[in-house]
């Protein structure tokens, strides 16, 4: 069993989660229930899929909500990549966002491997 608050993964997660939420205050305003709503609900399905799999059994239990929690980042850069198709976000946020998510995605990649060790 881990203690997900001291999981670095789970703090980066957190920490990437305001920053996307900081950076859609500056969305359109019709995007509100559009893209804006889709990008923070896969944002947030990081870390709590993250935390979720901390409360199982198993490692093989966790280590399915680290999958989904992959998955959420991938949908979750979909849409930081169309945002900024869409002109919603400028060179400096987007490549900011995109470096964070793929840092987490690496994380969750790695340590979705050690726990399948252990």
């Amino acid at each position: 069993m881990h203690n997900f608050k001291e999981l670095i993964i789970w703090q980066k997660a957190r920490k990437l989660v305001k920053d996307v939420y900081v950076v859609v205050k500056s969305f359109p305003d019709d995007e509100k229930f559009g893209i804006i709503s889709q990008i923070k609900r896969a944002c947030v399905s990081i870390p709590a899929n993250i935390a979720e799999g901390t409360g199982r059994n198993t490692d093989k239990d966790f280590g399915r909500f680290l999958d989904i929690a992959n998955g959420s980042s991938y949908e979750l850069e979909t849409l930081i990549i169309l945002s900024c198709d869409l002109e919603y976000l400028n060179k400096s946020d987007f490549e900011s966002i995109i470096n964070k998510i793929k840092e987490v995605q690496k994380m969750i990649y790695s340590f979705r491997n050690k726990i399948k060790q252990s």
